[in-house]
């Protein structure tokens, strides 16, 4: 066949597929805006989870306070049935960039960045051992067994009653310090330990094989999905950072991982949801020679098919979006419409988001 020819055809067929994915999408549901409660006090660095039916929003970016950058600490609850926000009892120690799930009602925090007491009021920038657990119901904290490796920007998820805490940045074995993007001993990590709650005690286990942080997290089928996220360093606002698209399987049966499809469009500072079966990646951000992007586009991966499917995008492009799967619905909630901080408090939005799938 000529090339000319077959290049034709080629490109024809490539169109027809896009075409019918855009359809399929489409199909899946629409997005709204500005119909349900907007979040009550925005901020950049919201960590959120779901949990007994209600979304939960914890930490939020430093605010100045007396000439100090403070990190507020707050915990907001977001209520589908009565559309209301309510504020709940503070972090004990506030920070930002932990890592958090949900596991039988109640909620895990690990790690982050934040004072080294929490009485400092700053600065903000220590890595930190802190665990807990936050009882939603009870609106109570309780510590638990410090983190092993202390850490901001990982991704945690439970699976057959244990809570893997994966990836992130921090410093090389023996370093310490506050965090500073310019210091040569920050580094990403591979790191994979895990958490019994039944027992409070951490152990290892095998390390994920592309380091990173800033990343989304799934479970489904009893394994876990880590997906993008943010290469190199911890830092967007530079040129040593990559987004990366890919995804990768951990069996905590077997401790083994292998690679997946990659997802269509490489980026960190996503936010996630898993809904019937497949977790939902919204948004994010990604800076190179050429520009320096917030996104809007939403895309599904179904780990049975190991395939990705784009849905359409969200009306406002933006990263650190909080995103919430309750009933028939995917919320994108708060985030920061510029790149990384870029306009500071004035470019944190209150959006509440709504894609609503079809029944």
């Amino acid at each position: 066949m000529p090339s000319a020819v077959h290049r034709i055809l080629v490109a024809i067929a490539v169109s027809m597929l896009l075409v019918t994915l855009s359809v399929s999408a489409q199909g899946q549901g629409r997005w709204s805006a500005n119909k349900l409660a907007p979040l009550p006090e925005p901020a950049e660095e919201y960590w959120s989870i779901t949990a007994n039916g209600k979304f939960y929003l914890f930490g939020g970016s430093a605010t100045n306070i007396g000439g100090r950058q403070v990190l507020p600490g707050r915990v907001l609850e977001y209520d589908p049935a009565t559309d209301k926000w309510t504020a709940k009892k503070q972090m004990p120690h506030p920070a930002d960039h932990m890592a958090l799930t949900e596991y039988r009602g109640r909620i895990y925090l690990f790690g982050g960045t934040g004072p080294q007491q929490a009485s400092d009021g700053g600065p903000n920038n220590f890595f930190l051992e802190k665990s807990w657990e936050y009882d939603p119901v009870a609106d109570s904290w309780k510590p638990l067994a410090p983190i092993p490796t202390k850490r901001h920007a990982a991704v945690a998820a439970e699976a057959g009653g244990k809570i893997y805490v994966i990836g992130g940045s921090g410093y090389t074995p023996g370093t310490e310090g506050p965090f500073a993007a310019a210091n040569p001993d920050l580094i990403v990590l591979a790191v994979n330990e895990v958490y019994d709650p039944a027992t409070n005690k951490w152990e290892t286990r095998r390390s994920v094989s592309t380091p990173r942080n800033h990343a989304a997290i799934g479970v489904v089928g009893g394994k876990i999905y880590v997906i993008g996220g943010r290469l190199a360093s911890a830092n967007v606002g530079n040129f040593v950072a990559s987004p990366t698209d890919v995804v990768e399987e951990y069996d905590p049966a077997m401790d083994r991982w292998r690679g997946m499809n990659k997802m269509p469009t490489a980026r960190s500072g996503h936010g996630w949801a898993t809904y019937q079966g497949r977790i939902y990646v919204v948004g994010g951000e990604h800076r190179d020679s050429h520009m320096d992007a917030v996104y809007r586009d939403v895309e599904a991966f179904d780990p049975a098919l190991n395939e990705w499917y784009r849905l359409p995008p969200m009306p406002t492009a933006r990263h650190g979006v909080n995103v919430a799967a309750l009933g028939n619905r995917l919320h994108a909630i708060g985030g920061h419409v510029a790149f990384s901080a870029t306009g500071g408090h004035a470019s944190d939005t209150a959006l509440h988001e709504v894609f609503e799938f079809n029944k």
